[in-house]
């Protein structure tokens, strides 16, 4: 398991879990991004990623991407 901070561009990766505070947890999975939800790093740009969850292009910091686990 590792921080999808860190996960190769373009591979498929399976979140396994989130953390932060209730508030941080509430807004990644408003986003999309929940436990068992498929996710892949399109990109980085500066301290952002793009990742595509649910057949959408989010863009998340790199703070948040720290959070959700691989």
């Amino acid at each position: 398991m590792m921080p999808l901070v860190y996960a190769e561009p373009g591979e498929n990766q399976i979140i396994k879990k989130i953390g932060g505070t209730p508030e941080v947890k509430k807004h990644l999975e408003d986003l999309g991004f929940n436990v068992g939800t498929e996710v892949s790093v399109i990109n980085s740009l500066g301290e952002n990623l793009i990742v595509k969850v649910k057949e959408s292009r989010v863009a998340v910091s790199d703070e948040l991407a720290r959070k959700i686990m691989v």
